[in-house]
């Protein structure tokens, strides 16, 4: 007699021979990796996918799963959740494109380690493996490449004014991202505050809603050697809030960011950007919303007194500190 488990194998397996024999096609990426999981072989592997299905387009992907997008370039991954083929080869793979100055912010890769190689610029790169481990700054030239063991925090910035490219490789299907600020943010705002020393929750918000969406302007010095005006940056990849690690009613994110220059300018060598035109006049909006409201009345437990700090002539930063 056949126990539960060997019916559900063989039922398994009749489903991929079904497959393979013209069957109906999965009807989305979830059951195609699904079924090319429950295949024996590498050759069953290989009869599921058609020659379209073996070949990723980074520079026009079929869809957003995998594409993570910036005021100054984005990247594009091909995964088990976007890229089926790679299935059972323990490999996956993401493309960087970077705009002048750009940076793609510190980050880990949970479930593989990364080999980085630069295709036309020198990249300045940096690495920390773990506690106890001396930071290394990596400088990957063109046609070079470097190593970020798995789990290691690491970022990649253009530090040139000319559009770069990276290619990344991981040893895993599926590598996963994490990106250090939104997530450490992400945690419970009390932890968080301790964390830096005893930051109050509302300063931990303050903090929170700056943190611009990756990729993201790199550092001051590059951007004025470029030309770039620094402007205001969606935030859009911040971590979401359930009951567990939100901010206690009424804190919210009180420093915004007031663009004194309208739209913003497009980095030298990079198209504008329809979504982040839109989504720097959202920010403008909101600074000036949050200008009046802190000019009107202090929330609760604050002090009625707006600081205002200048750190580039474009961009005037207001808080309203506890």
């Amino acid at each position: 007699m056949f126990t539960i488990a060997t019916f559900t194998v063989l039922l398994s397996l009749s489903k991929a021979a079904f497959a393979q024999e013209g069957g109906p096609a999965p009807s989305s990426v979830a059951a195609l990796v699904a079924q090319l999981r429950g295949a024996p072989t590498e050759a069953d592997r290989f009869t599921l996918l058609t020659n379209d299905q073996l070949l990723f387009d980074f520079n026009n992907p079929a869809s957003t799963v995998g594409v993570t997008t910036g005021i100054d370039g984005h990247t594009v991954q091909a995964t088990s959740a976007n890229f089926p083929a790679v299935v059972g080869n323990g490999i996956s793979m993401t493309i960087g494109y970077l705009g002048p100055c750009a940076m793609n912010t510190p980050h880990t890769h949970p479930r593989a380690s990364e080999i980085n190689f630069s295709l036309n610029t020198t990249l300045r790169t940096g690495v920390l493996v773990e506690n106890g481990a001396r930071f290394a700054e990596i400088d990957i030239r063109p046609g070079t490449a470097t190593v970020f063991p798995m789990g290691a925090i690491h970022f990649e910035m253009n530090p040139s004014c000319e559009p770069a490219m990276f290619v990344a490789g991981f040893n895993g299907e599926d590598p996963g991202v994490q990106q250090v600020a939104q997530r450490f943010f992400g945690l419970p705002p009390d932890i968080v505050g301790a964390a830096l020393g005893g930051l109050g929750v509302q300063e931990v918000a303050d903090l929170e809603g700056l943190i611009p969406d990756n990729v993201i302007f790199g550092v001051d010095s590059c951007l004025a050697k470029c030309n770039i005006t620094r402007t205001g940056q969606p935030t859009a990849q911040r971590q979401p809030r359930v009951s567990a690690n939100a901010f206690p009613s009424g804190v919210s994110a009180l420093n915004t960011f007031a663009l004194q220059t309208g739209k913003p300018a497009a980095p030298s060598g990079v198209p504008p950007n329809p979504a982040v035109s839109a989504a720097a006049s959202k920010v403008a909006a909101a600074s000036a919303s949050a200008t009046a409201s802190a000019s009107a009345s202090a929330a609760p437990g604050r002090r009625e007194e707006v600081v205002v700090r200048e750190p580039f002539p474009e961009v005037v930063q207001f808080a309203l500190r506890r």
